[in-house]
């Protein structure tokens, strides 16, 4: 259905020429799923704006072609361009706060693209909006079909956006992470209509994403891309069972679960390099344990080592490893030493290892063994929360009336002892991150909000002028939406200093800039990203500069809503181990709102769940993830998707070029 063939893509920039795609080459049949994966910045994508003709204005494509069943999809005119977008290929982008058109309501915005590429019209185009509303989950559709983006949580306006590109039923579909602010239970729904979609039009999905669990329940076919070229593809039974690039490997390694409680992640050191340099061997050389010297100097070729199974690496070549080991051979008989590779056993030989993660990635929680102590237990609480509830107000019609205002949190209550981390999870829409946000003070112009916030026993709600300043010191955030929360004319190096020269005014210039370089490098970071502005990243590096300024004026409470759902695994690992190490360095206290139980089950000593506004259950993470008495936690529980490590599928009939 789709073939692409040596497509090349540059953008130009302050830095130079940037090979964004490197010779990509793909083919997806009819109905089939493809996923494309890899970490942030390795040009994923910058792919699907490539296929669909929507490269910013420095981009452009220098070589390559794309056939869309018999269509050569780059030869053709902007006009027609414009009638294959959202008809017969439709688009799911990354981020839907800045997809949503902020004065339109998303009634309309859904109407408009089902009358630009269907037949149906007015009320007709309205009913099938209001289907596919509830189709995606959106709760009360009637309701939400006429409100503003602004009234909806982020994973509410990502089911949005969805919604309006499968309502004109595409033949072909590209999803950039398309589940990523969605909690586990609509993620499973909106998978499993995709899944039904397939069956009953055939439609193709290449699915962009670095969630590994969703990979693994939805793709025929993977490929793995780093930094700009595709560096190993194979049905997705053979890459999750069998990894050959150290590279998915490491991937692999980096998921978080109950089982790596009490050790490390396993993190990728470094960061994807510029792609403005020119490569002269294999890219990931400088990040891979198990590189050669023979890596860095030469190009890795393409090495079939199963039918429909490739992988750009040089340890694979046979040939080229053979030459290899006789040259170091003969450098050790002539010199008297051997010039040992990373990886030299004692007798200095080569030793050309296959190094697997464990069997189980993503096990079940071990029950029989006791939850150890947690953190602060036995403390007085950082944090109590006492019957807390929110109220936003609700204004209809021309005049503005007010209506009944709409309880979005009811009587919460939960402790937070120091050093410790609670996790707070249920569905978007539920609560979690009102809850947050009522306890950082930020609703208090736009919501009421009754009970108390102690924060070492001083009432968070009832504190003004110098006094809050002064407990900002102490509680920090990390926003859903990295975009949304950045200002976009600001440099990064302002953005970070803004809050350190506020809150701690009695650091100079030059300290404030020695912090600022220092948590560049903790959140995975180069130095000259300082002096860039956030449009110049990508979603997953708006991310960690987001958890930089959070960092920065080393807080003592941190609410983290959905601080890694938009980071890809080998970033995520780098995150949640730093955050790991501050909080046993620091004493650091972190509230976590998350929907990914992967994360709650590594990061979380205590659990409270939420359901429209209300807990419904909580208790230390062990006894709420591994014996839930809540009907409403068994479901979450049951749609968290999880990497399944089985044998090798049979090769598919459907047709993979590399």
């Amino acid at each position: 259905m789709l073939d692409v063939q040596n497509l090349h893509v540059t953008l130009d920039s302050e830095a130079g020429l940037v090979r964004a795609i490197d010779g990509l080459q793909l083919s997806i049949e009819r109905g089939e799923t493809f996923a494309l994966v890899g970490e942030s910045g390795c040009g994923k994508s910058m792919t699907a704006l490539a296929l669909m003709r929507l490269l910013p204005e420095n981009g452009r494509i220098t070589q390559g072609q794309v056939d869309l069943d018999g269509i050569d999809v780059l030869s053709l005119t902007e006009r027609d361009m414009r009638g294959l977008r959202g008809g017969r290929v439709g688009m799911i982008f990354q981020e839907p706060g800045t997809s949503l058109n902020p004065v339109m309501r998303v009634g309309d915005q859904l109407v408009e693209a089902i009358e630009t590429h269907t037949k149906l019209r007015g009320a007709e185009a309205r009913a099938k909006a209001l289907t596919w509303l509830a189709k995606v989950g959106i709760p009360e559709p009637e309701r939400r079909i006429d409100d503003y983006p602004f009234r909806l949580s982020g994973g509410q306006k990502q089911r949005v956006m969805i919604a309006m590109t499968l309502a004109t039923e595409p033949d072909y579909l590209i999803a950039d992470e398309p589940t990523t602010a969605l909690d586990v239970t609509i993620q499973h729904q909106v998978l499993m209509l995709l899944k039904q979609l397939q069956k009953e039009q055939g439609m193709g999905l290449l699915l962009i994403t670095h969630d590994l669990g969703v990979v693994s329940g939805m793709a025929d076919h993977v490929a793995l891309m780093y930094a700009g070229q595709i560096v190993e593809v194979a049905t997705a039974r053979e890459f999750f069972a069998d990894p050959k690039h150290p590279y998915a490997q490491a991937l692999l390694a980096a998921l978080p679960d109950a089982a790596r409680r009490g050790e490390a992640l396993v993190a990728i050191r470094g960061t994807v390099p510029p792609l403005t340099q020119a490569f002269g061997g294999c890219r990931f050389a400088s990040r891979c344990d198990q590189a050669l010297a023979l890596c860095a100097s030469t190009e890795p070729p393409w090495v079939d080592v199963a039918p429909q199974r490739s992988v750009r690496c040089v340890r694979l070549d046979a040939e080229r490893m053979e030459a290899y080991a006789t040259a170091q051979a003969a450098w050790s008989t002539t010199q008297g030493a051997l010039l040992e590779p990373v990886h030299a056993n004692p007798m200095g030989h080569v030793r050309v290892e296959s190094v697997q993660p464990d069997a189980a990635v993503v096990p079940a929680l071990d029950l029989q063994h006791p939850e150890p102590m947690a953190h602060g237990a036995g403390l007085e609480p950082l944090l109590s929360v006492r019957q807390l509830s929110v109220r936003f107000p609700i204004k209809s019609g021309l005049l503005q009336r007010a209506k009944a205002p709409f309880l979005a949190v009811d009587q919460v209550s939960f402790d937070l002892a120091p050093g410790s981390t609670m996790a707070l999870v249920g569905e978007s829409g539920s609560g979690k991150t009102t809850v947050g946000k009522a306890i950082v003070q930020l609703l208090r112009r736009t919501a009421v909000t009754e009970g108390q916030a102690l924060l070492q026993g001083r009432n968070l709600f009832e504190l003004r002028g110098g006094a809050l300043i002064e407990a900002r010191r102490a509680i920090q955030i990390i926003f859903q939406d990295p975009f949304a929360s950045l200002n976009p004319r600001m440099r990064v190096q302002a953005i970070l200093d803004e809050g350190l020269a506020s809150l701690q005014p009695d650091l100079d210039a030059g300290e404030r800039l020695k912090r600022l370089i220092e948590l560049t490098d903790q959140v995975g970071l180069r130095r000259e990203a300082l002096q860039r502005y956030p449009h110049e990243f990508s979603g997953g590096q708006r991310q960690r500069i987001a958890i930089a300024r959070a960092l920065a004026v080393q807080p003592q409470l941190i609410v983290c809503d959905e601080p890694t759902s938009a980071l890809d695994v080998s970033v995520q690992a780098q995150i949640l181990n730093l955050l790991k190490t501050l909080q046993r360095e620091l004493g650091v206290s972190y509230l976590f709102i998350t929907h990914n139980l992967g994360v709650v089950e590594f990061m979380a000593d205590h659990v409270a769940v939420m359901q429209r506004g209300q807990l419904v259950e909580q208790g230390l993470a062990s006894e709420v993830l591994g014996r839930p008495t809540q009907p409403y936690t068994r479901d979450l529980l049951a749609a968290v998707p999880r990497v399944h490590r089985g044998a090798p599928q049979e090769p598919s009939p459907h047709r993979i070029a590399v």
